[in-house]
């Protein structure tokens, strides 16, 4: 149930960081500011309630804010049509591959 909370918390922020994009410009619109404004409330509720199940902090976070910043750098290249060079692309494997370790390495220090 924790990890279910927390994918409620990476897709509520995801939301809302997208939706910053949609309030930017000079003549922008007020509702995506109220998305953007439940977005991230709704996401610190959730976290919290995940942290509640027992899942660690580090790890919720790094999970929280990995995949975070991975959904948005790729619905910023699908949605807005921002680049997504192979750079960026190397350093999303590498936090992928960083949540992993943090995952992993938990688990073993609580499996001992």
């Amino acid at each position: 149930m924790g990890y279910l909370l927390l994918a409620f918390a990476i897709v509520s922020e995801v939301i809302a960081t997208t939706f910053l994009r949609v309030t930017s410009g000079p003549k922008a619109p007020v509702w995506p500011y109220v998305i953007v404004v439940i977005g991230y409330v709704a996401s610190f509720v959730f976290l919290q309630r995940a942290l509640n199940t027992g899942i660690p902090l580090g790890i919720s976070y790094a999970i929280w804010a990995g995949i975070g910043v991975i959904l948005v750098a790729v619905i910023s290249w699908l949605v807005f049509h921002e680049s997504l060079t192979l750079v960026q692309i190397g350093g999303m494997v590498l936090v992928i591959a960083g949540v992993a370790l943090l995952e992993l390495g938990g688990r073993h220090h609580t499996a001992s």
